[in-house]
């Protein structure tokens, strides 16, 4: 049997923690801003369950 091996690109240095870096804190930034501000009371109350299910203090 043959097996076939398949390299994947990795963001390795100084710009690959930068780029990963940012991703995750706009994806942070995205989830506070967006779902735990939302006016939409079924995306709020989902994120507020969330965070208590979680042991996290919201209020």
């Amino acid at each position: 049997m043959q097996s076939q091996v398949t390299h994947l690109p990795v963001a390795t240095g100084r710009v690959g923690r930068l780029a990963q870096s940012l991703m995750a804190m706009s994806l942070g930034l995205f989830i506070v801003g967006v779902v735990g501000f939302s006016h939409m009371d079924v995306i709020h109350n989902a994120a507020h369950d969330v965070r208590h299910s979680n042991a996290f203090p919201c209020h």
